[in-house]
């Protein structure tokens, strides 16, 4: 009970905390449910896309390094965030109550945390406490800042048609971009041939940096859109 408790409360609390900054129009509470549950349901199509294509895959690559980038970045990355995306574009995106750039911060988070509590559920009951800490810390929150990065575009793009296809895939390929290389990173340890170089530590340094780097960008596109709400809720 212990195991579980601590494997979901990471996605709840971030959840609530940027549910908690829409102060000036929040987002129905329906919507949102259904955006996290959408969120826990988009694992499926993310595992059998890195199921059907790792092994296939791994033998096109001579270098191990350049596989294990390919596969941070492209079976992993992407096919995770792209799994996410399909919930935020064809379920909130359409909503009215989309009113407002940061409702994209908002449902993009919702269905990221989904995500990421089904995830961390499984690497917890697996390896136990240590892990439950780590992810808490870690892994729960760096897909926070993927699914701000890629909400904070989506709001862009939902009021500013001119542009909607390029905001959309810029938020995607952001998010998926900080995703292979926070991953990039921790599967790299272990791997004989870079420990010549670097160990497991800097490598490990590599993936608390770039999640760092996204903290920092999500907290600007939060207050960005934040700025926007404020302007918008005095405007009326």
């Amino acid at each position: 009970m212990l195991l579980l408790a601590l494997s979901i409360a990471p996605g709840i609390a971030i959840s609530l905390y940027i549910f908690l900054k829409d102060r000036f129009n929040r987002e129905p509470g329906l919507n949102l449910l259904v955006c996290f549950f959408l969120g826990c349901l988009s694992v499926v199509p993310a595992i059998i896309i890195q199921l059907f294509t790792a092994k296939p895959t791994e033998q096109f690559f001579s270098n191990q390094i350049v596989y294990t980038a390919f596969f941070a970045y492209i079976i992993v990355g992407l096919s995770e965030e792209w799994s996410k995306y399909l919930a935020l574009r064809f379920y909130a995106f359409p909503k009215k109550s989309f009113d407002e750039p940061y409702d994209g911060i908002v449902y993009s988070v919702m269905v990221g945390m989904g995500f990421a509590t089904v995830e961390n559920i499984g690497y917890v009951t697996q390896h136990g406490l240590s892990t439950a800490i780590l992810r808490m810390v870690l892994s729960v929150p760096a897909h926070g800042t993927f699914a701000i990065l890629m909400g904070y575009y989506a709001g862009k793009a939902k009021f500013n048609p001119q542009k909607r296809v390029y905001y959309n895939l810029l938020g995607l390929s952001l998010a998926a971009f900080f995703h292979g290389t926070f991953d990039f990173f921790l599967f790299l340890q272990g791997n004989n041939e870079v420990n010549k170089y670097l160990g497991d530590g800097l490598l490990f340094l590599g993936a608390v940096s770039s999640f760092f780097i996204a903290i920092w960008l999500s907290r600007k596109a939060i207050r960005a859109h934040m700025q926007t709400s404020k302007e918008l809720f005095h405007r009326e």
